[in-house]
């Protein structure tokens, strides 16, 4: 590797060698490292090369952490093409910094958002769906191209009967909402997003909340909207008013309303395709970005399903 460098390349390898670990492992080579001098031997060894010179390369302006190398894997893997970071079409930019689409289908659905007044993010945990959508409402807020963000999500326990729950209205729906929660803290910063939630720029609240309103110049996430009614996935579509835009995501495999209660999010997906305005990106195992067993454990309860 050149020009050698040992931060660069205890960057790359990670601490006790990890990186070099998880790319042994993945991809099935091994790899032995003098000074800055790699070999790689195996049936993929052009592969963890290309990885290894593409982390190098990365390592210069950021710190390679075992996600990070996870994430080049699965870029490989899928035989994508890696697009530009810096791209409009390929980056959100958020306060914090800025967000890259991973993969064809991240890459759609940003399109989508970007181009479509209606999108609908369906698929399984951890493709991304949440985190863009509030990503895109973050840009979309801080370029002023609406006035606010509204998080929408149905308030239903997953498979468990909570009870009564202590406190005021707020502090009962709060866990629900917790996951957007998350992802505003983490674009925004934890004073910024409760400056704008106390100022209403920013509201959180439960679908029930929904009826009756008409929300103009705003971006609204429907989240987890696979615990949709039929009735309440019309309710809500029927609130986006002028200047919006409306982003619902849901995995239809992972619904929590009682047995024999259909989903709003299956029903709608066959009401609403091909109407103009409207646009869905359907997500699968392979587009998952957390940990690989989250990957395999998708891949193993869609192999079942068949």
């Amino acid at each position: 590797m050149e020009p050698a460098d040992n931060a660069r390349l205890a960057n790359v390898c990670g601490p006790l060698d990890e990186n070099l670990r998880l790319l042994e492992s993945r991809l099935g080579v091994q790899i032995r490292r003098r000074g800055a001098g790699f070999r790689v031997t195996g049936a993929q060894a052009e592969s963890a090369e290309d990885i290894v010179r593409e982390l190098f390369d990365l390592a210069k302006d950021e710190e390679i952490t075992p996600e990070r190398v996870h994430l080049t894997l699965q870029e490989r893997e899928s035989g994508q093409v890696v697009g530009d970071p810096h791209q409009p079409d390929n980056a959100v930019r958020v306060p914090r910094g800025a967000l890259r689409a991973r993969g064809t289908h991240q890459r759609e659905y940003l399109a989508h958002i970007r181009k479509q007044d209606l999108t609908f993010g369906i698929g399984p945990a951890g493709t991304g769906k949440t985190y863009l959508a509030v990503a895109c409402a973050v840009e979309a807020l801080t370029q002023d191209r609406v006035r606010r963000i509204v998080l929408v999500r149905p308030a239903v326990e997953a498979g468990e009967r909570l009870g009564f729950l202590p406190g005021d209205l707020t502090q009962k729906v709060d866990p629900y909402l917790r996951p957007m929660y998350d992802a505003l803290y983490e674009m925004m910063g934890f004073d910024r997003v409760a400056r704008f939630i106390e100022r209403n720029v920013i509201e959180v609240a439960p679908l029930a909340f929904m009826r009756g309103r008409s929300l103009n110049e705003s971006f609204i996430i429907l989240d987890e909207a696979q615990n949709t009614t039929p009735e309440q996935m019309k309710m809500f579509l029927t609130r986006i008013g002028f200047g919006s835009k409306a982003v619902v995501t849901g995995d239809v495999t992972q619904t929590d309303l009682p047995a024999g209660k259909q989903s709003g999010l299956a029903q709608v997906i066959d009401i609403l395709h091909g109407v103009d305005g409207v646009a869905f990106t359907f997500f699968d195992a392979h587009d998952v970005v957390r940990h690989p067993l989250v990957q395999r454990i998708v891949r193993a309860y869609e192999a079942r399903d068949k």
